[in-house]
């Protein structure tokens, strides 16, 4: 079956293409602007924004997040520590009522070391905590466990890999144990011999430091303890590292909240009262944090054409862990990207095609012939008011109509 979305503005996840016809014919973008076939059904996007299906390129989410994700618009999140049998994820690619999932599976972690901490008394809203009371978390401590990690996973299906960077510090748990670098780098090493690429978590800018040493791909975090110097941002330039500074959650680490958006009547009735909590929550864990430092700082990335891109770290709905929602705190990521000083043309990419090239994601994050027909219609041009993205009229899932 074929429709036609007419009278839309289209932006393609690079640039504005104007008013033009889409023509989606079963699960793929069939043409841009070229001919319309005599039976395919219209609808009409007249007043109206066709962007791609947005991507959030940092969550730990299960199956009801993932649904609650697509309701907002993300038609794919990237998640950065979870575990995903190949036969979830193989509902997952066949259920079009939900969000599409990549994922890194466990990260390369220390015992004892981020995110344990943040484990305990989360049960059963733990995405991470495996079905089986008691599971523990792998860990590694030498280069031949970083080694043996790395394959394992990979073996497993693996997208990506993660390695944790953390010392605990901002997250209110100074003192937790670290991976050894050269721990780190055997891992890097081998993701990279695999052809996967390596994602850091990594806070400060000390831990960034040693995320550029060892090579890794991207960061799922910007550091956020100081304003990003000339030296990190020639060096992230440099090494052409990818960025998803996460605002939302750095927001939330230091005490601020997606209180506005839980009260917007845009939000409220596509969420449960348990993320409406959530989003009201907040984790304070950094309160002496300056939140204008972490804005200049992803000012001045993007300055240098450093790679930004929108994720939020969303989670479990607890609201010791709040200030962000699937779906909805991408929306809030945009615009904070554009308070940053990003237009809203290049924050929308950030969610669009920047990710889906960063992650080899070929067959999405574009409106082009031929690509995943995930698509989302917003009324007015967010290209203009970023705001504008949550005035969602429709969404489409590999050509399947959400609402």
């Amino acid at each position: 079956m074929s429709f036609v979305i007419t009278g839309a503005r289209v932006f393609d996840g690079q640039q504005d293409l104007g008013v033009t016809d889409v023509v989606v014919n079963g699960t793929t973008i069939a043409s841009v602007g070229g001919p319309v076939p005599d039976d395919a059904a219209v609808v009409d996007g007249s007043g109206a924004t066709l962007l791609p299906g947005l991507i959030d390129a940092h969550v730990h989410t299960n199956k009801d997040s993932l649904a609650l994700a697509l309701r907002f618009g993300v038609t794919t999140e990237l998640e950065m520590q979870g575990y995903w049998t190949p036969e979830q994820r193989t509902e997952v690619n066949e259920d079009d009522t939900i969000a599409d999932v990549r994922s890194a599976l466990i990260a390369l972690m220390a015992k004892g070391g981020h995110p344990s901490e943040l484990m305990e008394g989360l049960g059963e809203h733990d995405p991470a905590a495996g079905e089986h009371k008691g599971w523990e978390m792998p860990s590694v401590a030498t280069p031949d466990q970083a080694r043996a990690h790395v394959q394992a996973f990979a073996q497993a299906g693996a997208d990506y890999i993660k390695v944790m960077i953390e010392d605990g510090a901002i997250m209110g748990h100074p003192g937790l144990p670290m991976i050894d670098p050269a721990a780190i780098k055997a891992g890097v090493e081998e993701a990279h011999a695999l052809g996967l690429k390596v994602i850091a978590h990594a806070i400060t800018l000390d831990a960034t430091r040693q995320a550029l040493d060892v090579g890794v791909d991207g960061l799922a975090h910007l550091f956020i303890d100081q304003r990003a110097d000339e030296a990190i941002v020639l060096a992230l330039a440099d090494a052409d590292v990818f960025v998803a500074p996460c605002l939302v959650i750095s927001a939330s680490l230091m005490g601020h909240n997606g209180a506005h958006l839980a009260d917007d009547p845009r939000v409220a009735p596509r969420l449960t009262d348990e993320w409406a909590q959530t989003l009201r929550g907040t984790f304070n864990t950094y309160p002496q944090g300056d939140f204008q430092h972490v804005l200049d700082s992803v000012s001045a990335l993007h300055q240098s054409n450093v790679d930004i891109l929108a994720g939020t770290d969303s989670s479990v709905p607890v609201p010791t862990h709040g200030g962000v929602a699937h779906g909805v705190s991408i929306h809030h990521e945009l615009a904070l990207l554009v308070q940053a000083g990003l237009t809203p043309t290049a924050a929308l990419t950030a969610a669009t095609a920047i990710p889906a090239r960063r992650y080899n994601l070929t067959d999405r994050g574009r409106i082009a012939p031929g690509l995943r027909a995930d698509l989302l219609l917003v009324n007015g041009d967010p290209q203009a008011t970023i705001d504008h993205t949550l005035d969602i009229r429709s969404i489409w899932r590999r050509g399947t109509r959400q609402n």
